[in-house]
């Protein structure tokens, strides 16, 4: 077996240490003994990207929010999906990531950072969704989340507050009428989805494999319309 090589590592702030592996041509990113994500699994993150923008497909020119960048499986889905007046803001908190992104995972990021189409923000999805909530009619069409491996704060305990009543109110309401907000989880929540429909958001619930080919874990994708 091809033994697996650190490459770096980098703090989360109000959490653990987040370390990026390589084996052979492929990465993984571990916290704690949990792989929170890797090249080999990727089928769900990109789903995660294109079903949520088949959900806004009228819309001319979407505003998307991502958090966080991960390894771009995302965000590449989204601006493989959207047109040239799309903005696609992606949130990320540690910048090592994106130092990752552009330095030893560069061929798996194929420029999607330099897109000019891509904006990148540098901080706390949080921030990002409340900076739209701000706005009064919400400023996004659609925020896609996939910062934990479900609801819940396993990377940062700070992250329950995305998946809150209070927080799952603040996102709605920097949602455009009729935008969804996407969460990514490793498996079921039915309480999540509860909370859910108690901030007034309309919920599908999507069953998805981790890997392109369909095979793999199964991985849930909530789509949460606006009403």
């Amino acid at each position: 077996m091809v033994p697996r090589e650190l490459i770096d590592s980098a703090q989360i702030p109000g959490g653990d240490v987040m370390t990026l592996y390589r084996r052979g041509a492929d990465f993984m990113i571990v916290v704690d003994r949990n792989e929170l994500m890797s090249t080999r699994m990727n089928g769900s993150e990109e789903a995660l990207g294109t079903l949520a923008c088949e959900r806004i497909v009228s819309v001319a020119a979407p505003r998307v929010l991502i958090g966080g960048y991960g390894m771009g499986f995302t965000l590449r889905a989204v601006l493989g999906q959207v047109g040239p007046k799309a903005e696609a803001t992606v949130a990320e908190l540690v910048p090592e990531i994106l130092a990752w992104a552009r330095g030893p995972m560069a061929a798996v990021t194929a420029g999607c950072l330099d897109d000019p189409r891509t904006r990148v923000f540098e901080g706390d999805v949080a921030a990002a969704i409340a900076a739209g909530a701000s706005e009064g009619a919400g400023g996004y069409d659609a925020i896609l989340l996939d910062v934990d491996n479900g609801p819940d704060g396993l990377v940062r305990a700070e992250n329950n507050r995305l998946y809150a009543p209070r927080g799952l109110k603040i996102t709605r309401d920097a949602l455009r009428p009729g935008g969804v907000l996407a969460v990514w989880s490793a498996g079921p929540d039915p309480r999540f989805v509860t909370r859910l429909k108690g901030a007034g958001f309309h919920v599908e619930e999507v069953v998805v494999k981790a890997r392109q080919n369909g095979k793999g874990p199964r991985h849930v994708i909530w789509f949460a319309t606006r009403g």
